[in-house]
């Protein structure tokens, strides 16, 4: 059976991005069709200044939202990072396979750390080397399929290089995974920036829906939505961002082609009102699962622990195997 690895960040609260994106086809196609785990990477969250106390809140809110969003933990398995040792572990070794050019070239490295240099600061170490970690991730449980945005793509591309490099080095014991990028709305862009993601951390908060909005604040959020010039509704990614933004989120809620979608609107009102209610219906029942999950705190707890418990059990053989292939004296 196909074994899927997926993880999200708790840097900030999780958005409508990051549900359409990911979550919901991990709980409608991943949890029923592969032996999926889909994970809190808490551990990311450290790479750049953080409250320790909102990143423990932040994870606990995201791992009741992978459950309110769908995910079955007797279908999948559901856990957070930082509870199974392993992934530490493995990236001790990852990094002492990767090169230090390959983790400089990371995109989102290069990004921040050239934002912090222009405020003459510098980043943690842990920011440049987590590329490695993420390949842990994915490698220590014998991951087949990786369902990622695009923005990910670069990093299980490298998951994929060091498996390889391991494998040609010490012996084959990692499975070489692949990147499988959702059909549509594989990058929701911020409704005021639509030239950038909707990110968990945008500052203002107003081009963002995050996926416990009250349904009038994600109405008004769509409505002031930023469009482009002219008046005609065109699918055009390049030409037109913001329409086309709205034409794919609008897909992503109700099914359909973003370009067939376009050619049944007359105004740029019209399609907003209309992408509006879609979003709050597309999240009404998450945030009612949401709702009655947190008032039994009990309940995600132990799905965390039992989850914890069959993902260490999965990938400790293979990161043993691969301490002994590496060069490493056994534990006695």
């Amino acid at each position: 059976m196909t074994r899927v690895f997926s993880g999200i960040q708790p840097t900030g609260h999780l958005t409508l991005g990051n549900y359409l994106g990911a979550m919901r086809r991990w709980a409608e196609v991943d949890q029923h069709q592969a032996d999926s785990l889909f994970c809190v990477v808490d551990l990311h969250a450290l790479t750049v200044d953080h409250d320790p106390a909102r990143v423990r809140r932040l994870s606990r809110q995201a791992a009741t939202l992978l459950l309110a969003a769908g995910l079955d933990p007797e279908l999948c398995t559901v856990f957070v990072q930082s509870h199974v040792d392993e992934h530490a572990r493995l990236s001790y070794l990852m990094e002492c396979v990767a090169t230090d050019g390959e983790m400089r070239r990371m995109i989102q490295y290069k990004e921040k750390a050239a934002r912090e240099r222009e405020r003459g600061g510098s980043v943690r170490l842990s920011l440049l080397t987590y590329p490695a970690l993420m390949a842990a991730d994915i490698l220590a449980y014998g991951t087949d399929e990786v369902p990622v945005g695009d923005d990910q793509t670069q990093h299980v591309e490298l998951a994929r290089d060091l498996a390889v490099r391991f494998n040609q080095r010490y012996g084959h014991t990692f499975v070489v995974p692949r990147a499988t990028p959702p059909k549509v709305a594989s990058r929701v862009m911020n409704l005021q920036v639509p030239t950038s993601k909707m990110g968990k951390s945008d500052d203002s908060g107003q081009g963002v829906v995050y996926l416990l909005d009250e349904p009038d604040a994600v109405r008004k959020k769509i409505m002031r939505a930023v469009t482009d010039s002219g008046t005609d509704v065109v699918y055009d990614r390049e030409a037109r961002p913001g329409v086309a933004n709205l034409l794919e989120i609008l897909a992503a809620c109700e099914g359909g082609d973003p370009e067939t979608l376009g050619a049944a609107y007359a105004s740029y009102g019209a399609l907003k009102k209309d992408t509006a209610e879609a979003v709050v219906e597309v999240l009404r029942p998450l945030r009612q699962r949401h709702k009655e999950l947190c008032a039994d705190p009990g309940h995600v707890d132990g799905v965390l622990r039992a989850g914890a418990r069959r993902a260490r059990d999965m990938a400790r053989p293979r990161v043993d195997e691969a301490y002994r292939a590496i060069g490493l004296l056994p534990a006695g």
